[in-house]
């Protein structure tokens, strides 16, 4: 049996959907790394950034679509043309774009001025005019002790990644406001959320602080990697940000208001979020123990609050 089918086989195994609480329900378990919840056209699309896995759940059983040695699999998103953009966490980075079936079509290991993608490339999120953003994290092992985050472009059409920002703390989820001018990015280390302007270009502006998550909630621990995590933005603005070391998503106002905590209980990592039809669910990925060297953890579906 080779590699992917066995892994195939295994994820298989895992998956009629069970209560992990009165308002948690399990849709996969022993997923080893669990990150990029992405719900589409009745699908539901995670990746592994321990077994190196794009995964599919159909409501009934699990499939691997991907394993790509080596990547780390991170954040997802889907571009206009049906296509994956994957981000591969794995020092250096790399950013995959793969087609529905997770076979690969582009892998970019460097950007525009020739250099590598040290520090892993964390998230993706892609545009309203199919133009991509990628954030540069940085080296997790102990105290973190530099910061190299950038924000990494690719315009429509193009075939480079081009820096727009640099000096992040970290950089971690990101995502784009609904009228496509405002682009919200995580620093890990910083504890905060950064806001940018968007330019017909792609370029960004007016960097400034939205949110300091240790204001809004108090912390379930005291940690560098406390989070900010990856994020979402809903239909109306509102961004939904996972805590890594919190257990939990907040729910934040395009204002800065806390609206909601969802607090989850299947683990204490939680890594992203993803909305299902009509935003009325969501589903998170979560690890059990933040501390575990192989990220067991599980996708959870809760209701959301409107």
């Amino acid at each position: 049996m080779s590699t992917v089918k066995f892994i195939g086989f295994l994820f298989g195994a895992i998956l009629a959907a069970t209560s992990s609480s009165a308002d948690e329900v399990v849709v996969a378990r022993n997923v080893l790394g669990p990150e990029g919840p992405l719900y589409f056209d009745g699908n539901l699309y995670f990746v592994g950034w321990v077994s190196d896995t794009l995964s599919k759940w159909d409501g009934k059983k699990t499939i691997v679509l991907n394993h790509t040695r080596g990547c780390g699999h991170n954040g997802l998103a889907l571009t206009k043309h049906k296509t994956f953009m994957l981000a591969c966490t794995d020092d250096p980075g790399a950013i995959l774009e793969l087609d529905m079936t997770g076979k690969q079509l582009h892998r970019w290991d460097t950007d525009s001025d020739g250099g590598k993608l040290v520090g892993g490339i964390n998230d993706v999120v892609v545009t309203g005019n199919d133009g991509v953003y990628a954030t540069v994290f940085g080296p997790y092992a102990g105290a973190p002790t530099s910061v190299i985050g950038r924000i990494l472009y690719l315009a429509p059409g193009s075939q480079k990644w081009v820096e727009v920002a640099n000096d992040l703390n970290y950089a971690n989820g990101i995502g784009v406001s609904p009228d496509q001018k405002t682009l919200y990015v995580s620093e890990t280390v910083g504890n905060c959320i950064l806001r940018f302007s968007i330019g017909h270009d792609g370029s960004l502006s007016h960097r400034s602080n939205f949110a300091l998550l240790n204001v809004l909630t108090k912390n379930r621990v005291d940690s560098w990697w406390l989070g900010p995590d990856s994020m979402k933005i809903d239909a109306k603005g509102n961004i939904y940000v996972a805590q890594w070391f919190g257990g939990k998503i907040l729910k934040i106002s395009r204002e800065g208001k806390l609206l909601h905590v969802f607090k989850i209980a299947a683990g204490y990592g939680t890594t992203n979020v993803a909305f299902g039809p009509g935003d009325d669910d969501l589903y998170v990925t979560a690890v059990k123990d933040p501390n575990d060297l192989k990220a067991r953890g599980v996708v959870v579906k809760i209701r959301n609050v409107k």
